[in-house]
């Protein structure tokens, strides 16, 4: 606390600097404040809508499935917002002993597994041995494929008789406090929805064959709490790429519920890593209601370095913030592909060729040194490269303005620079593939979910599946992963959330 400060032995020009310095604090708090009023009436209003969706009449407009897929969404994007809530508000929530809910005990035929919890030491601090007068227990519910089992965490109470202290060992921290789920039953209900793509609706029944049937809404709940709790995460993941100077963009449509018209509507799922010949293997999705370019302006705000991507309008705004764009070949081979595959054009079987050949010096040097990459490329990709752009050319000028053909090599010929700037530097790749195949898992899931529920689940979907996804680059089984950094977060210090991402992380069990 900071000594009181004696006005009187201050001079003019003291005291005005006082003034300024208090003004100035006075002015921050303001600030704070009404960004936490703001921020409040926000999710207020979303709280009451979600709420309305999920209370009022339902809509004939949604078969069963899509119903069942929104109320999933609702019911944890409740959770979420009421934690947010919590998290702006001065005071903590809290909840009266009548309307503070009663949990249902877990079923006596589960297995039990005994926890203890005792304190380090059975002697009283003034030298007396403590005596174990009892024991309070509270049961987690764990789940490994197929079974379930309970976790009784036993925690003795011990008494000093002569100065009457009592001494327990704390409650375990967990992600979702006072909450039934372990760890581990959160992590297998995150990697079903967000690495194998199972709804909650069948995880339900899932469960109830394993001898526990788990409601959707409460389902939904866990993964709101663990959606909020993950997010640090993915927001350092996200810092971590920014830092790499190449990185790969894509994006691509996912379908988007809008409850109030009772269809959906198309939403962007973007997709940012760094350079597939950078260190770190890592992926962040970014998911938004539309493909403007704002959206990825937001996404990389204050980055400079060179970005591979498609052709996307999009994109180029960010040229203007010094960002430099790298051209992707395998979007210009495929034009002249679906011309050779279409009518066997032969100017475009002789594209290919020539592409071709680019590609098999790409597969040769993939292993390389950047050194050793980089004087490959110019020996021999520059060579065959120039022979492309000439011939390029002379095609151009030859064939018939509009045709399908004449657009094919307009595509190649206006981003020459960018498809070509890989020559001259060894760290980045000839096309945006490894970028695109971080989407495949969303295009596989998309075959599954159909749907997101909301923007705020579809946001939460993102965040998920980019630490997932990390996890499988980083060769780590995403399970185990998730479990591990949810039994740690609790007490893991937010300055050094960075240990937890997924190309940093090591298994507490291996310490």
């Amino acid at each position: 606390m900071n000594s009181p400060i004696d006005l009187n032995s201050l001079n003019a020009d003291q005291l005005r600097e006082l003034a300024a310095q208090l003004m100035m604090q006075v002015a921050e708090k303001d600030g704070e404040i009404r960004f936490k009023d703001t921020r409040i009436a926000q999710l207020t209003h979303e709280m009451a809508v979600l709420k309305r969706l999920k209370f009022a009449a339902r809509s004939e407009k949604f078969d069963s499935e899509q119903q069942s897929l929104l109320d999933e969404a609702i019911d944890a994007d409740i959770v979420a917002i009421e934690h947010e809530l919590e998290a702006l508000s001065s005071r903590p929530k809290a909840q009266s002993a009548e309307n503070k809910p009663r949990r249902t005990p877990l079923p006596a035929n589960l297995p039990r597994i005994d926890i203890a919890h005792e304190p380090e030491s059975s002697t009283c601090t003034c030298g007396c041995e403590l005596k174990r007068i009892g024991e309070d227990v509270s049961e987690k519910l764990d789940y490994t494929p197929g079974v379930f089992t309970v976790e009784r965490h036993v925690r003795g109470k011990w008494v000093c008789a002569k100065c009457e202290t009592l001494i327990q060992a704390p409650v375990p921290a967990q992600v979702i406090d006072k909450g039934i789920p372990t760890a581990g039953l959160l992590a297998q209900v995150l990697v079903s929805k967000y690495g194998d793509h199972v709804p909650l609706y069948r995880q339900e029944r899932i469960f109830e064959r394993a001898g526990l049937a788990i409601p959707r809404s409460t389902l939904g709940q866990w993964i709101g709490q663990c959606g909020v709790q993950l997010q640090p995460l993915v927001d350092a993941l996200r810092q971590a790429i920014l830092a790499h100077r190449v990185l790969h963009a894509d994006e691509t449509p996912v379908a988007m519920l809008s409850p109030g018209k009772g269809k959906t509507q198309r939403a962007y799922l973007w997709t940012y890593c760094p350079g597939a010949f950078e260190e770190l293997k890592a992926v962040v999705y970014d998911f938004a209601e539309s493909r403007a370019g704002e959206h990825a302006r937001s996404f990389l705000s204050g980055w400079q370095g060179q970005l591979v991507c498609d052709d996307y309008a999009g994109y180029k705004a960010l040229l203007a913030q010094g960002v430099t764009e790298l051209g992707c070949m395998a979007h210009a081979r495929r034009k002249f592909f679906d011309l050779h595959a279409s009518n066997k054009s032969e100017i475009a079987q002789a594209a290919l060729e020539y592409i071709g050949q680019l590609y098999e010096i790409e597969r040769e040097v993939q292993a390389l040194k950047p050194g050793e990459r980089l004087a490959i490329r110019q020996e021999r990709a520059r060579r065959i490269a120039d022979a492309l752009h000439q011939w390029m050319t002379q095609q151009r000028a030859r064939v018939s303005e509009g045709s399908a053909i004449a657009k094919a090599l307009d595509y190649s010929l206006r981003r020459w620079v960018a498809l070509t700037r890989y020559l001259d530097d060894p760290q980045v790749p000839i096309d945006n593939n490894w970028c695109e195949n971080q989407i495949r898992p969303v295009a596989l899931g998309r075959k599954n979910w159909l749907f997101s529920g909301s923007l705020r689940a579809g946001k939460r979907a993102a965040a998920v599946m980019s630490l997932v996804q990390s996890a499988k680059l980083n060769g780590h089984d995403p399970y185990a992963y998730l479990k591990d950094v949810l039994m740690r977060l609790p007490t893991h210090a937010a300055s050094r959330v960075d240990e937890l991402l997924p190309h940093r992380w090591q298994s507490s069990n291996s310490n």
